[in-house]
């Protein structure tokens, strides 16, 4: 699937996985439901939900590491910015380096290019936070948190997930 198929198809995720509501209950279960995926498929990877006020759920599985949080705090920061999916930033940005242009005036310390965050809109609200998954390859990630977007709103994943075919 060409780059430009991929970002249509985010942008119709970002627009289509919107909550009706959204507070500690959701989060939990959101990210219990993702905890319990990665527990079963050996996923080392840690789970991070929360509004951009505060934090609601956080969960670290065996095998994830130090970086993984860091990694998830920038991703965090980055949909805190500019509103939308971190892999559609990479995908938009193509800065194989990871980092936004000079001229965003982003630091690599708190902004990364990497998929595996993805906003929580709200009707009626707009984007209020922040699902982070970090620890497998960035498509990969952001795909953990699809299918967890889909199956919690009772979404047909078909036409919706990206292929698994390499980036």
């Amino acid at each position: 699937m060409a780059v430009a198929d991929d970002i249509a198809l985010i942008k119709r995720q970002e627009e289509t996985l919107v909550f009706d509501v959204f507070d500690e209950a959701v989060a939990f279960k959101l990210g219990s439901a993702i905890r319990d995926r990665a527990l079963a498929e050996n996923m080392p990877v840690i789970v991070d939900i929360r509004t951009f006020d505060r934090p609601l759920f956080y969960a670290a599985m065996p095998g994830s590491n130090a970086s993984n949080p860091d990694w998830a705090r920038r991703k965090i920061n980055v949909v805190r910015r500019f509103l939308r999916s971190t892999y559609r930033m990479v995908l938009e940005q193509q800065r194989p380096d990871r980092t936004f242009k000079v001229g965003e005036g982003l630091d690599i310390s708190d902004y990364v290019l990497a998929g595996g965050g993805f906003p929580v809109t709200v009707k009626g609200a707009g984007v209020i936070g922040v699902i982070a998954v970090s620890g497998l390859p960035e498509r990969e990630d952001h795909g953990v948190v699809v299918d967890a977007l889909c199956d919690h709103l009772g979404i047909d994943k078909h036409g919706l997930v990206l292929s698994r075919e390499a980036e």
